[in-house]
């Protein structure tokens, strides 16, 4: 699985990449298939927005409580067995009778589609201190492109075969990641031989003991939660006049946001720490206008094309600068800090859908754009706080205690990309 000189073998790396894609993927492939689903069940489009919710809950609820496995438990049966319930999960979303059975099996989607979250930091742990970096931004890569390229996958294949052929492929494709993966994890030991409640008691004293972790998980909550907004209510808009779009144009609508993430994606690679506080401002900004420019995408397609690059370049370059910042805290705690950043991030992106599916029933597309741009501006408010009303060097160094407790108290650290950390 891996050699002593060499560390992680790259063909590891790139299985493991796609294993994260395609899973991170499920849980967005509901998100173009809203207005087919609705008109399956005979429901409206905001009580189908529920299903996004639920997944997006399930996961959310996942990194606190099976996350902190990765370090106690053995990876094979962990990942394998994760895997397997992914599958089952997701052929129960094919079958669903009712849009209440749907939303439960979307739920088990989100909770068993967790297991990326335990892939990144296991592949961090067999790479070699020199690859490190590069281990972990190929994963990193790997689930943004799952992420973008779900909306396009999931409305093409529903144009040409319904939307229940969406989750049956995915199924598929979680049995063969499974069948893959199991000759190739080995019979690792865990890296910790703590029991679980320590593991969850030392998680929730580094909630408590990090102002900046707080404060990044607050914006990392709602610039997620504006995100979802959009792309939950994304569909309804494409559907109705002036634009009409069949499942298969909306699900290439979803290529849009791609080349703004990955130009983010790009340039984060070359930030440095003296950038970091002006560039979190900006790219908040910047995220506010976006959704005013969208709000006008009722009438105007180029708006609308420009306000997405915008709103996704955005997104995605601040979560980048909140990893940065985070993962400096407390270099010995990383996947700790993980799941504190991650949940906080997941549940924002869960009340986003609920709120933008309310917004839409009560305003339509206005109403929508209007709640994602508060969530926006509510990040932005978050960020001047810590910015403008507190010492810089209080708030980065504010952890010194907690430093000092992650040496006694280690886990394996997750390396993140990105510069040093400065808080902003």
């Amino acid at each position: 699985m891996a050699d002593q000189a060499g560390g992680i073998p790259r063909r590891l790396v790139w299985l493991l990449t796609l294993v994260c894609g395609v899973t991170v993927a499920n849980l967005y492939y509901t998100q173009p298939l809203l207005h087919e689903v609705a008109s399956g069940f005979h429901v409206s489009e905001s009580d189908a927005g529920l299903v996004v919710t639920a997944t997006q809950v399930g996961y959310a609820v996942a990194l606190v409580l099976l996350v902190p496995l990765g370090d106690i438990v053995r990876q094979r049966p962990l990942v394998c067995g994760l895997l397997i319930a992914d599958a089952v999960a997701l052929a129960a979303c094919a079958g669903a009778p009712t849009l209440q059975a749907l939303t439960g099996a979307g739920l088990l989607v989100g909770i068993t589609s967790v297991v990326v979250q335990i892939l990144v930091p296991f592949a961090a742990t067999l790479a070699a201190d020199h690859q490190r970096n590069r281990v972990i931004g190929t994963l990193l890569s790997g689930m943004l492109l799952g992420v973008l390229l779900s909306r396009t996958f999931a409305g093409v294949v529903s144009g040409l075969a319904g939307w229940r052929t969406v989750y049956a492929l995915a199924a598929v494709f979680m049995l063969l990641a499974a069948a893959l993966l199991y000759g190739l994890l080995g019979t690792r030991s865990p890296e910790l031989s703590i029991t679980y409640r320590r593991q969850m008691r030392s998680i929730a004293s580094l909630a408590v003991g990090q102002p900046v972790l707080r404060r990044r998980s607050l914006i990392g909550a709602l610039i997620y939660g504006a995100f979802n907004c959009f792309w939950t209510t994304a569909a309804f808009l494409l559907t109705t006049h002036p634009y009409h779009f069949s499942q298969g144009e909306i699900g290439l609508f979803g290529l849009v946001g791609v080349a703004g993430a990955l130009t983010t994606n790009v340039a984060g690679r070359h930030l440095t720490a003296s950038r970091q506080v002006i560039l979190s401002g900006t790219l908040l900004a910047a995220l506010v206008a976006s959704f005013a420019a969208m709000a006008l995408g009722r009438w105007s397609f180029v708006l609308l094309v420009l306000g997405v690059l915008v709103m996704d370049a955005a997104v995605q370059g601040i979560h980048l600068l909140n990893q940065s910042v985070v993962y400096g805290l407390l270099p010995q705690a990383r996947a700790r800090l993980t799941v504190v950043y991650m949940t906080s991030y997941f549940i924002g992106g869960g009340a986003g859908s609920a709120i933008g599916s309310l917004a839409y029933r009560h305003d339509g597309w206005v109403g929508a754009s209007v709640a994602g741009g508060l969530m926006s501006l509510g990040a932005l408010a978050v960020w001047g706080y810590g910015t403008l009303r507190r010492p810089r060097r209080r708030e980065t160094d504010s952890g010194s205690a907690e430093r000092a407790a992650g040496r006694r108290h280690s886990t394996h650290s997750v390396t993140g990309v990105g510069p040093p950390p400065t808080d902003g």
